[in-house]
């Protein structure tokens, strides 16, 4: 059955690649569908939805737009209108997929409309500027897919065309796997994690949380992970969380690049569903490897992980200023909220021996945390290791416990 794929882009500047893109598409038995939102300018075919359906959409017409004489301005407002477009063909069941492609202005705008598309619709991005520092982590949500528009600034070509090929396979190939309807899901509980080298908990929480009837989500704690977590939180997809690498909060309250953002480790409280919180690796903050160290971090003991991403030890003082902001966080809790704190180590790079142990350092977070958190929120201190048995068993039975209670 033909998929409905929309490629949004500027028809005054880029039509014969949007004219190359849809027929490569049509070409693999599908619809493709354009929506044009550039503001000047001649197009030179008419598009399925023109630049002044996007513009009315937004509330303005064209000329209102175009009299703007400020394209940052223009380009936002004709967002307005492809976003409401966008879901009004959603909720329509007339899209199956959507393709963007731009340089800055027609990424900016893209952004904007994958973002409030639901997670499974397929949506990329061909773009110029893709992968680039110029795109913020958190506007890219949680499925978006890339690719950079290589020799694409100008008209087709050899190397062009290539690009274009594949993200017209792809989109097609995502488009034609997609499907409205929903799945029978079990209920999700979702888990924060590094990786094995690291965090080893998920080797007993995984399967006891699945014999206990639940489906379970685990997210890689290293920035875009914790990002996903809080949006798939606020859009329902979450039912209870075991929020145990803790490491994106640290890391953004000292100023790590590995960071998921300010909100981090407060859309669960805030929606209410019950989570179970460890301050799990905060014993390293995340630097990139490939980037030279801050002179302020000379001397530091330093795990190289890879070459994308090494932990420094985090200070004694830096471990109770985590412990006051997590607390913080957690306070804001309207929902079943407990916290458990491993004494002997907070990852298995915090081990006598290793280049993160800091025993004391545990010991400021733990009265930094019991200073502030409310008398609400249950805290249990745990005379053991984070990768110890017995750390999980405590998890899953403080979660039995709470689910007991909302059941």
């Amino acid at each position: 059955m033909p998929k409905k794929i929309f490629i949004i882009g500027t028809l005054y500047t880029k039509a014969d690649e949007i004219k190359y893109l849809k027929q490569k598409i049509e070409d693999r038995g599908h619809q493709a569908l354009v929506m044009d939102i550039g503001v000047l300018g001649e197009t030179p075919f008419e598009p399925e939805i023109n630049n002044q359906q996007v513009a009315e959409a937004s509330g303005a017409s064209l000329e209102e737009i175009a009299a703007y004489n400020d394209e940052d301005k223009a380009m936002q407002k004709m967002a307005e209108g492809a976003v409401k477009l966008s879901m009004d063909l959603y909720a329509n069941g007339d899209l199956d997929g959507v393709l963007a492609i731009g340089g800055t202005m027609g990424t900016d705008l893209a952004l904007d409309v994958m973002a409030v598309l639901p997670l499974g619709v397929p949506k990329l991005i061909v773009s110029s500027v893709a992968f680039s520092h110029l795109i913020p982590p958190e506007r890219i949500c949680a499925d978006l897919m890339m690719v950079l528009w290589a020799g694409g600034l100008w008209g087709l070509n050899s190397i062009c065309n290539q690009v274009l090929n594949s993200a017209a396979g792809a989109i097609s190939g995502a488009a034609e796997v997609y499907t409205r309807e929903e799945e029978t899901r079990r209920p999700s509980v979702a888990v924060t994690s590094l990786g094995q080298s690291c965090c080893r908990y998920l080797n007993w929480l995984k399967p006891g949380l699945e014999e206990r009837g639940y489906e379970v989500v685990v997210f890689h704690t290293v920035g875009m992970g914790g990002r996903a977590l809080e949006s798939l939180i606020a859009n329902g997809r979450i039912n209870a969380l075991l929020d145990l690498s803790a490491v994106e909060v640290s890391d953004h309250a000292l100023g790590s690049i590995v960071s998921a953002g300010e909100s981090r480790m407060e859309t669960a409280g805030k929606m209410g569903i019950p989570q179970i919180v460890a301050p799990s690796c905060i014993d390293g903050y995340d630097v990139a490897t490939w980037q030279p160290l801050p002179p302020r971090f000379s001397g530091r003991p330093l795990h190289v992980h890879n070459r994308l991403i090494s932990a420094l030890s985090t200070t004694k003082e830096e471990k109770a200023m985590v412990g006051n902001v997590m607390a913080e966080k957690l306070n804001k809790s309207v929902g079943p909220t407990a916290v458990v704190i491993p004494l002997q180590g907070l990852s298995e790079w915090d081990r006598p021996g290793s280049d993160l142990y800091d025993p004391e350092g545990i010991i400021a977070f733990t009265e930094a945390f019991k200073d502030k958190i409310k008398p609400e929120i249950k805290v249990i201190e745990l005379d053991a290791h984070l990768n110890d048995k017995i750390f999980s068993d405590t998890v899953l039975s403080l979660f039995d416990e709470m689910m007991s209670e909302r059941s």
